[in-house]
């Protein structure tokens, strides 16, 4: 179970900091200011500033964020009237820092209890000083001051012109795409690093290289050697898509073109009827012959070819949701990966290796789905942006935000339930 844990961490650790560093460095790149980088959710473990930015460690491993100046889920604490306040003063007479925190103590800071602040535009703020209600006083903010927000996080405040709409929007739509590329070339990398370590690639072909012995394959004469050309007139070329026609077909007949000997012959087979992780799929019991390249140009070439592949496969499952209707089987939460990573870990490195690929490549599509709190769903906003000529109202962009949001979540607790359901009931 330790060792489950610690690969799950680190399996995920990777997969957060390489997708959320895609955001992070074009953001950077575009002139927008990045307040936090965060690696994990809820409660702040240990955090430390540098170069504008707060990065921090929290202690839920399930997931992490770039927070980005102005945008809709930039949660910036609004300080209102009343809100007591010690401001730290610079020698130029600005204000360098405002701690909103019980938690923290400025030495020297002036005690405010605020009564107004424009820290994006005006860069100001005011309030009765020392307790003293007679006067407001009124203290100019320094452009790249901090506030201390309420849970101790120290980050820089966000001026209109480093936040995020102040960006081009190619700039703001590379930003927004850039997490799910990243996830996509560690794929790439990851295969490739898995090529070499298994010595090669391994390829499954559409030859049969054995039968299980009482299965559908063996009772309609299917034997070791015959190649699978075609199901139900439909040419295949390659035994991913075999299979997956006959999962998909639970005691449904399929007429098989078989090869044997160079002449062609039509097989008529029922897939037996199976339950997997709450799902009924078919099988006929073959098993597939392999091919393996060990040349330098096929292990790098894996890169590409492993995670096409992958992608292929996920596509096919979007595709049979929306064909054969939306079943909660079909995805998995934080519980599917964390049981699926047990397996991998028991299987060993290589197994790992091919799980952390695996999982960025769905991060990258799933991310890039139009559905608002996503990447797709902003990059969608940034198109409706481009054919209307002006952005949406911020109140409007945070409301869609919000919903999608919270749909989000709605399917993340029903996800995770389904998920506790199929693997420990």
């Amino acid at each position: 179970m330790i060792v489950t844990i610690i690969t799950f961490i680190i399996v995920f650790g990777i997969l957060v900091i390489v997708h959320e560093f895609g955001h992070f460095y074009f953001a950077k790149r575009a002139g927008i200011l990045v307040r936090e980088f965060s690696v994990g959710m809820g409660p702040k473990a240990v955090a430390f500033r540098r170069n504008a930015t707060t990065y921090t460690l929290r202690f839920l491993p399930i997931g992490g964020y770039v927070r980005m100046a102005g945008v809709a889920d930039d949660e910036d604490e609004e300080l209102k009237p009343g809100t007591p306040v010690s401001l730290m003063i610079g020698e130029d007479g600005l204000v360098h820092s405002i701690n909103a925190s019980k938690k923290t103590t400025l030495f020297n800071g002036i005690p405010l209890s605020v009564t107004g602040s424009d820290l994006e535009k005006g860069l100001w703020i005011e309030g009765y000083e020392n307790g003293d209600e007679s006067a407001v006083k009124r203290y100019a903010v320094h452009h790249d001051a901090t506030i201390v927000e309420s849970d101790g996080t120290e980050v820089q405040i966000a001026p209109v012109d480093v936040q995020f709409q102040s960006a081009k929007l190619w700039q703001r739509m590379l930003t927004n795409f850039a997490g799910p590329m990243n996830n996509f070339i560690l794929a790439i990398i990851t295969f490739a690093i898995l090529a070499f370590m298994q010595g090669g690639v391994t390829t499954v072909t559409t030859n049969v290289a054995s039968t299980t012995s009482n299965s559908v394959a063996r009772q309609a004469g299917i034997k070791a050697g015959d190649q699978i050309t075609a199901v139900n007139g439909k040419k295949m070329t390659s035994a991913q898509s075999i299979s997956i026609l006959i999962q998909d077909s639970p005691k449904q007949k399929l007429n098989l073109t078989v090869n044997r000997n160079g002449h062609s012959k039509t097989v008529a087979v029922t897939p037996a009827a199976k339950t997997v992780s709450g799902n009924r799929i078919g099988q006929i019991g073959v098993v597939w012959d392999t091919t393996t390249n060990k040349s330098l140009g096929a292990k790098l070439a894996y890169g590409f070819t492993g995670s096409w592949g992958i992608t292929k496969q996920i596509f096919q499952v979007l595709g049979r949701m929306v064909t054969h209707g939306f079943s909660l089987n079909d995805l998995g939460g934080p519980v599917a990966i964390f049981a699926t990573t047990s397996q991998a870990a028991k299987s060993g490195l290589r197994q790992v290796i091919y799980l952390l690929a695996v999982l960025s490549i769905n991060l990258g599509i799933v991310n890039l789905l139009p559905i608002p709190a996503l990447d797709g769903g902003k990059l969608l906003l940034n198109i409706v942006e481009g054919v209307r000529g002006k952005p949406l109202r911020v109140e409007t962009e945070s409301v869609i935000t919000l919903i999608g949001f919270g749909l989000l979540m709605l399917l993340m607790i029903l996800v995770t339930w389904n998920d506790i359901q199929r693997y420990f009931f």
